[in-house]
């Protein structure tokens, strides 16, 4: 089947901002004499944020306060994003503009609507997309399929018509559960467990190198799957 669209994920993608994600959390639990670890951060790794809220809310001991706990973490990724500290990675904005270009272009991210929103507004990427879509949105998070399967469908495709980009473990399980060619690049804090990264078709160094992959695969153009 002809490959004629892209679907990105956010956080470890386009943009650096999952330390900023781990620093709220951290904050937060803080406030209530909990250690957040890090094996707590690749708990929540793709999950929605009301999934990640109430995560978060029960390892407080608040179980109930999900809805705060949300409202408290996004709150203070929005004040980081406005301040600048979550840029671009490398690559990103160029490799968003070339590919939009060519096809349509959806998001597919577990972060709030909210965070979604100010990134692209901020970056100036909000036109490139065709459609984006909040895990917060559909029924399950990732690793489930469903953000990937919403964003196909509101580009007008079914999942196998579509690559995904993707740099962690629940992603990539997302995307090629929902029928993407998947492109991995791996997340170097929190890198793809083996059997995630099984699961993808090629495995990027960095979003030049995705940026080139996907304009192949978009050609019609072999491409190798791991370099």
């Amino acid at each position: 089947m002809t490959l004629d669209a892209v679907v990105f994920d956010l956080d470890g993608v386009l943009v650096e901002s999952e330390h900023l994600w781990e620093e709220n959390w951290v904050a937060f639990a803080a406030r209530h004499q909990v250690e957040w670890t890090a094996e707590d951060t690749a708990s929540v790794q793709g999950m929605s944020a009301p999934e990640w809220a109430g995560y978060l809310a029960r390892r407080c001991g608040v179980p109930d306060r999900a809805d705060e706990v949300e409202r408290a973490v996004v709150d203070g990724m929005i004040a980081s994003i406005d301040a600048g500290e979550a840029p671009l990675l490398p690559g990103a904005g160029a490799m968003v503009r070339e590919v939009s270009e060519r096809v349509p272009v959806a998001l597919a991210s577990s972060a709030a609507r909210r965070v979604i929103d100010a990134v692209l507004e901020k970056h100036q990427l909000a036109g490139e997309f065709t459609a984006t879509v909040s895990s917060a949105e559909v029924a399950r998070g990732k690793p489930n399929p469903d953000v990937y399967l919403e964003a196909a469908a509101r580009l007008g495709k079914s999942g196998s018509e579509c690559l995904g980009v993707e740099d962690s473990s629940n992603g990539i399980r997302a995307a090629a559960a929902a029928g993407l060619t998947v492109i991995a690049l791996p997340n170097p804090t929190y890198p793809p467990k083996p059997d995630a990264l099984e699961l993808a078709s090629a495995v990027a160094e960095s979003n030049d190198d995705v940026r080139l992959k996907l304009l192949a695969y978009l050609a019609g153009e072999p491409v190798a799957a791991r370099d």
